[in-house]
């Protein structure tokens, strides 16, 4: 290369440029993720460890065995996908978010990005966050009770794709957002009550008829039971059904998301 001759987007191959702009929104959000660790590592793990007390070891010695196994070890499954499902959310609507109210994400809508790399780059730091949380709560788990896996590949597929839908979900919710009290409203009064009644601290086979039938339209039953039958090999609800509505949900919001960025909805207004 000649030392006049400048490198610019149009020099650069179209492969190289995009690898480049994803990479360079993966490291930024993996790095605000350590950078405050205090904030996105440290208070999931007080709350795991909590509940592990609570719930596993004084409420469960009252409980007994459920499906086999002990109180604490059926709720291990539940607690870790819970923490998955809350931070893998909560990374990508308030980095998105801050993103648009710090006026910042102009500058990636005018690079030579397309809006779909622009979406997994995000989804990427939300997944990135989602399974560092995980995999801590499930070290914590570690101290309370014996884990075995008896399916990886369903552990792996479950929590990947839960990571994944919550994300986008995250995303979603970002996108629309006008001001920080919006983008914790969901969270608060939807996300936790739905992940509550989700199947983590019982077995909806505990539930009246009616109950069970009212509980299975709750997608997060699917998520949750998935995992645990990868733990444990104890499902409430057809595992085939479970992955295809998995997979069915995060094509679906990532072709959301990606067309709600092509409209510019919530970010160039």
């Amino acid at each position: 290369m000649s030392a006049g001759r400048q490198v610019t987007a149009a020099t650069v191959p179209r492969g190289e440029r995009r690898w480049v702009g994803f990479r360079t929104i993966v490291i930024r959000e993996f790095s605000r993720i350590t950078r405050i660790w205090g904030q996105t590592l440290v208070p999931p793990a007080i709350t795991a460890t909590l509940y592990f007390i609570i719930f596993g070891s004084l409420i469960g010695r009252r409980i007994g065995d459920m499906g086999g196994v002990t109180y604490m070890q059926y709720i291990a499954p539940g607690l870790i996908m819970m923490s998955v499902i809350t931070n893998s959310y909560g990374n990508v609507v308030s980095s998105f978010f801050g993103a648009k109210f710090g006026r910042h994400l102009e500058e990636l809508l005018v690079a030579p990005l397309p809006n779909w790399l622009i979406v997994l780059g995000y989804i990427a730091g939300g997944v990135v966050r989602g399974l560092l949380v995980g995999l801590l709560v499930t070290l914590i788990a570690l101290f309370f009770t014996h884990l075995h896996v008896e399916h990886i590949v369903a552990v792996l597929a479950a929590v990947l794709l839960t990571s994944v839908i919550f994300s986008l979900l995250g995303f979603v919710n970002a996108v629309f957002a006008k001001n920080f009290d919006q983008i914790s409203f969901v969270p608060t009064f939807i996300l936790t009550p739905m992940t509550y009644l989700g199947g983590v601290f019982y077995s909806i086979t505990m539930l009246p008829e009616w109950a069970q039938h009212v509980s299975k339209a709750n997608p997060i039953l699917y998520m949750v039971n998935a995992f645990r039958y990868g733990f444990l090999g104890l499902s409430d609800v057809n595992l085939g059904v479970s992955f295809a509505l998995m997979t069915v949900a995060a094509a679906a919001l990532f072709g959301l998301c990606v067309w709600l960025m092509e409209k510019g909805t919530g970010t160039r207004e």
